[in-house]
């Protein structure tokens, strides 16, 4: 599948978790204000942060896809990791803060919550979970049909966000039953504490791998064994002195080689024979879209 097209299924992917998690958010706030319910309240919270972090995906998947240019001559392709990055901070600050401030507020109040109107936040949350889970569907699926979907930052946002979601909804469902039941709100403040740690723990997964794509971390381990091992079987070279490789965005890899060569090559065959190798590492690795050799006299190295 071409990479427009997988990224227009992943923007209406996209658009489909906006949707349910706007209409969600309103259902659950009014909700949870009309029953006091501070479990409901903290996933109205969270879904909140879902829509706007939703917002954040759409941005990326616009602008990852910009041209190169003067200022940025390897493109734009990290833009998806950055918007990826804010929407981690979206999940942490307006979801898990909220959601412990719900719980230890809940605490800390000396009289028992009436839990009148509950019964209409249980049904929001029961729809909340159908819609929930329809989305998460639709991102598995994505997932499952699509071989380049896994490193997707925005569709791994959508899958974390809606697999947080059908589970902070099941604890919420939990405490405002276990309330309904005993009388006690202490219930639904530790499945409103149980959300927060649940959000934090997601957007520190999250916020973690879009640093390691952000600061350069390098590419497959495959690409980069089989460019090495493609570079020394050429006769043209006696050494691979060192290789760097670093991750661009989604499709787009920069390969940098240095290299010794065979004796006795002047310079008009070094290139001829440096064009022939880049050529053939973008045949073979079309993602490997910039390929710079630098050709030096360096003794064997122990290692890559």
């Amino acid at each position: 599948m071409s990479q427009p097209e997988s990224d227009r299924r992943t923007r209406v992917t996209v658009l489909v978790a906006l949707v349910a998690n706007l209409v969600i958010a309103v259902a659950k706030g009014v909700g949870g204000f009309l029953s006091g319910s501070p479990a409901l309240l903290s996933e109205a919270a969270h879904s909140v942060a879902d829509s706007v972090n939703e917002v954040f995906l759409l941005a990326a998947l616009r602008r990852s896809r910009r041209p190169p240019d003067v200022r940025h001559p390897f493109g734009y392709g990290k833009e998806r990791y950055f918007w990826s990055l804010l929407a981690a901070v979206g999940i942490f600050v307006v979801g898990g803060c909220f959601s412990f401030y719900q719980g230890v507020e809940a605490l800390g109040r000396d009289e028992q919550e009436s839990p009148d109107g509950y019964t209409a936040g249980l049904i929001v949350l029961g729809v909340a979970l159908v819609a929930e889970g329809s989305s998460l569907v639709r991102a598995l699926v994505q997932l499952r049909g699509e071989k380049s979907a896994a490193r997707d930052p925005a569709l791994r946002t959508v899958i974390a966000e809606d697999s947080t979601a059908v589970l902070g909804v099941l604890l919420a469902m939990a405490g405002m039953v276990l309330h309904l039941v005993t009388g006690d709100v202490v219930w639904e403040a530790s499945a409103s504490l149980g959300i927060g740690v649940l959000l934090v723990y997601v957007a520190f997964r999250l916020g973690r791998d879009a640093r390691e794509r952000l600061i350069g971390e390098s590419a497959d381990p495959g690409l980069r064994r089989g460019v090495e091992e493609f570079l020394t079987s050429q006769a043209e070279i006696d050494n691979v002195a060192a290789l760097f490789t670093m991750g661009l965005g989604l499709d787009s890899v920069l390969v940098a080689a240095r290299i010794d060569l065979a004796p006795g090559i002047d310079s008009e065959e070094v290139e001829r024979v440096a064009v022939r190798i880049k050529r053939s590492i973008a045949r073979t690795w079309p993602e490997a879209e910039h390929v710079f050799l630098d050709i030096t006299n360096a003794p064997p190295r122990g290692g890559v």
